[in-house]
């Protein structure tokens, strides 16, 4: 071994990284526009899945949407489900298996709208899951339609002047909604597009599988994010726009916790 070898093994131990990829995800390259919140909420999920050695242990359930390709990317047993319907499928397979981890990962136009009987059905039963829900105010891969997380007057594809309450109904606010049930035992509203955002929403993300293990009912981890293709904008101004808009409306924080039930 040459000099040149030694000092660049040197500068890779261990104890001199800063960062290294987590084992579970795959080499494959995420299909997630630039700028997305997805790829950073893969990586989360991952990295908490490899610290708490539950890789064989896991199912993760994704429906139609943005993340339909996610069995592509986590290097864990995956199965698809129909749009909306992932919950529906979580409880099967948890009650089928109910010594595996099962989370769902879905966004907002399935959790809220196609698939909200399943969602409230769910949590209210109380089902032993954890859902992680991707909350970007839009139908992201279907053409940037308004969805029921859309703001009052946000554009959308369906929405071109902005949505109006009057004739559109109000956005949903479907944490707030199953925080109220008596299933849910954690109920926490996090995000992605900064440092201090991540780090806390893989606290969450880790605290959803242990309250799991100790069978205490449904987590619901709503994740706000960014939709830089559907909502017209760069990357750094849809999370500038996000802080401004989003986050007054949908407050980061923890809503129910097993302390606060």
């Amino acid at each position: 071994m040459d000099e040149q070898q030694a000092k660049t093994e040197d500068i890779i131990k261990k104890e001199n990284l800063v960062f290294d990829k987590t084992k579970l995800l795959t080499d494959k390259a995420f299909h997630y526009c630039p700028g997305c919140g997805h790829g950073v909420v893969h990586r989360l999920l991952m990295e908490v899945i490899e610290e708490l050695d539950i890789q064989e242990k896991t199912i993760g359930i994704a429906p139609v949407g943005c993340s339909v390709l996610a069995y592509h990317y986590m290097d864990i047993d995956m199965q698809e489900a129909a749009h909306g319907r992932a919950p529906a499928l979580a409880t099967g397979i948890k009650r089928t298996l109910p010594e595996k981890y099962v989370f769902t990962y879905q966004g907002d136009g399935d959790l809220a709208a196609i698939g909200t009987a399943e969602t409230i059905h769910s949590c209210n039963r109380g089902e032993n899951i954890t859902i992680i829900f991707i909350n970007n105010g839009i139908y992201g891969m279907t053409g940037g339609q308004m969805a029921p997380t859309t703001l009052e007057n946000m554009k959308s594809s369906t929405t071109p002047y902005g949505r109006n309450v009057k004739q559109m109904g109000n956005p949903l606010k479907i944490t707030e909604l199953v925080a109220q049930l008596p299933g849910t035992c954690f109920v926490t509203r996090q995000a992605v597009h900064k440092p201090a955002y991540v780090r806390k929403t893989k606290k969450a993300i880790k605290k959803a599988f242990k309250y799991q293990k100790q069978e205490m009912g449904l987590s619901f981890i709503e994740i706000v994010s960014n939709c830089n293709s559907g909502w017209k904008m760069t990357p750094n101004d849809a999370n500038k726009w996000l802080e401004n808009n989003m986050l007054p409306f949908y407050p980061l924080g923890d809503l129910k916790t097993p302390e606060k039930k």
